[in-house]
């Protein structure tokens, strides 16, 4: 299977930049050694393992701390900050007229497990491959972090003074869900005073391929709330040639069957109204009719059957609770002493968390069934919808890509934009990296992104974060 793909050189990849550049903005201004830097940047990054079992994300902050001294940044206002062994943080500070307050761009480090002996090749060695960069990372979040990095390496040689301080966080832990080492939330909690800001782009939108072409450029306003329980039957046990009744496995399994069969009520919130306006416009005609429905207020399953047999668009109308492991018995021939299975749920901005509590309690009627939170919850309201930040997002994407809309969304699952929400830091998910999601191997197996789209993303959230931080000026 590997043997028939096509490798190319990067010196093929350069030409390639060059021909987009020309037809849209690749890198418009940029040149080929430029784009030759940023590959190898690119590439130290994903090489270097930030896995939490095995990896190390001191060593990347203190890599891409060294390319930003290198590229000009007084080490003064570079800082790698570690909040445990293996747990690095870097935060850089290009400095502005102080107009405004600072406009954070956050990325974080760590990345998904991958082990070798399921890939098609090493993980931790970049790939590229019939046109797409390959390697745990190359999406989440590195290409993030690595614009960033070269980005503002890039406005330091062009001498760029920006009206505000441009405050760069990479950070560690985002892909473990209730880390104490998690950066942004350590940093909040002991130096808040680094990452203070007005607002923060992060990640979380992204542009949607569809057959190979730009349909909807992204722009995350808010992400549901992560909270697993631990359901669990207890059993005195007994001889596995006594069968009675009260099973634990068969108790927990019947209150599973119950679960599976419940859905949380439709509702709209401020973001997911829009993103149905929006996605409506290029839907079939039946699903196009479902959302005309739902936006009238007809919430009732047969109406919106159409629309809920996506389960993307499901999981954005509704509080959603799922069996994801299960554990029992402790012996081939005893009868079960323990059942007990981990539920994750994901609920909707502004739903109170004991509320979906006391209804996993209700569908799963059975008091022998405990339901006890894992963690605790970490509400995050939506971000307003910023004018500014709206549009620069929609003159930008209309210049590299015409026609293809920006389209506010809610993220099913969670990134670190939900510690800085809640403490007052509106954060914008957008990135103008353009994927297809069945394909992009995020958080799964030959993670990759095309070598096009992520040049791109790169232009793109270079001319954002200039517009965002160029003082705006009236006759």
């Amino acid at each position: 299977m590997r043997a028939a793909y096509r490798h190319r050189s990067f010196a093929a990849a350069i030409l390639c930049a060059s021909w987009f550049g020309a037809r849209g903005g690749l890198a418009a201004g940029e040149n080929a050694p430029d784009e030759q830097r940023f590959r190898e940047l690119y590439r130290e990054l994903v090489e270097i393992n930030t896995t939490d079992s095995a990896g190390d994300t001191v060593r990347a902050a203190e890599a891409m701390a060294r390319r930003l001294r290198a590229g000009g940044l007084p080490a003064d206002d570079v800082r790698v900050l570690s909040s445990a062994p293996r747990k690095g943080n870097l935060v850089a500070r290009l400095r502005g007229t102080g107009a405004r307050r600072p406009l954070l761009l956050l990325a974080h480090l760590d990345v998904v497990e991958a082990r070798r002996e399921d890939w098609s090749f090493d993980p931790f060695k970049l790939q590229e491959v019939d046109g797409f960069y390959r390697g745990r990372g190359t999406v989440d979040d590195k290409a993030m972090a690595a614009i960033f990095v070269a980005n503002l390496i890039r406005y330091l040689g062009e001498g760029y003074k920006p009206d505000r301080d441009l405050v760069l966080a990479l950070t560690a832990d985002e892909e473990l869900s209730d880390s104490p080492n998690d950066g942004v939330r350590w940093l909040l909690e002991h130096h808040r005073e680094l990452i203070d800001a007005e607002l923060a782009i992060n990640e979380g939108g992204g542009g949607v391929l569809q057959n190979g072409k730009p349909t909807r450029n992204q722009i995350q306003l808010a992400e549901k709330v992560y909270q697993s329980y631990r359901l669990e039957v207890r059993d005195a046990g007994g001889h596995s040639s006594l069968p009675k009744p009260g099973n634990a496995i068969y108790r927990l399994a019947d209150g599973l069957v119950r679960l599976a069969k419940f859905e949380f009520p439709v509702e709209l919130n401020q973001v997911t109204r829009p993103f149905f306006e929006r996605v409506m416009r290029g839907e079939e005609p039946a699903v196009a009719a479902a959302i005309k429905e739902l936006l009238a207020g007809r919430t009732d399953s047969q109406t919106l059957a159409p629309l809920t047999q996506r389960f993307v668009y499901n999981a954005q109308l509704r509080t959603t609770c799922v069996a994801t492991q299960l554990e029992a018995g402790h012996a081939e021939n005893a009868l079960p002493q323990m059942a007990r299975a981990t539920i994750n749920c994901r609920i909707m901005p502004g739903d109170r968390v004991e509320d979906v509590e006391a209804t996993l309690v209700r569908v799963l009627n059975d008091e022998k069934i405990s339901v006890k939170p894992i963690g605790k919850a970490v509400a995050s309201p939506p971000s307003p919808m910023n004018v500014e930040v709206m549009q620069a997002v929609e003159s930008i994407t209309g210049e590299m890509w015409p026609g293809v809309p920006v389209i506010p969304t809610m993220s099913t699952g969670y990134t670190d934009s939900r510690w800085l929400r809640p403490a007052g830091i509106p954060v914008y998910g957008v990135s103008g990296l353009f994927t297809d999601p069945a394909k992009s191997g995020t958080h799964g197996l030959n993670e990759q992104i095309g070598a096009k789209e992520l040049h791109a993303g790169k232009e793109f959230l270079y001319r954002l974060v200039k517009a965002l931080s160029t003082e705006k000026r009236t006759n």
